[in-house]
């Protein structure tokens, strides 16, 4: 007798979650996540490829670990095509303005696609150039990320030359380089 009275009140338990799991829309079933296929965007909206946070993270701790070998203090910045930081390390000692610097050589390496130790030396001149556009920074240390198209810039910035902030944002991006293909 004693066993059927916890039979009973174990399957009057089981019974009760599952009304108030009904009554509240949360089952079982419910639990796993459900996985659908995405929708296709509408003909006016264009879907861009974005450096994932992990592969970002990546690239930047890559280029400051090429930093802190040679004893430099660096600001890393990875930005993506829109010119938003994505992440940001900041080395041991780094200088304050080596963030700033930092994030606008990846942004300007972006936007062109190339090296702004390449870019640096087309905007010279008298008149107005590309150094006039906000944001934007013609020092070496800033690199590319494309895969198919730039889709995200690393810069760095504090080391004591361009070509020093250019070498480690390129350890940056060896790191990532074979995900990208």
């Amino acid at each position: 007798m004693r066993s059927t009275s916890r039979n009973r009140a174990v399957v009057g338990t089981l019974v009760g979650l599952g009304i108030l799991g009904g009554a509240t829309g949360f089952t079982v079933a419910q639990a796993e996540p459900v996985h659908q296929q995405a929708p296709t965007p509408p003909a006016a909206v264009i879907q861009q490829p974005v450096l994932s946070i992990d592969a970002a993270t990546k690239a930047a701790q890559a280029a400051l670990d090429a930093a802190e070998a040679k004893g430099q203090r660096v600001t890393v910045s990875i930005v993506d095509r829109a010119g938003n930081e994505r992440v940001r390390l900041t080395g041991d000692g780094a200088g304050p303005q080596s963030g700033e610097s930092a994030k606008r050589k990846a942004f300007t390496a972006v936007a062109w696609n190339r090296a702004t130790s390449e870019l640096g030396k087309q905007a010279g001149g008298n008149g107005p150039s590309l150094r006039d556009i906000p944001g934007t920074l013609f020092l070496g240390g800033g690199v590319p990320v494309a895969a198919g198209t730039p889709i995200a810039g690393i810069g760095v910035a504090g080391a004591p030359s361009g070509d020093l902030d250019e070498e480690f944002a390129r350890a940056g991006l060896n790191a990532i380089q074979a995900e990208l293909r």
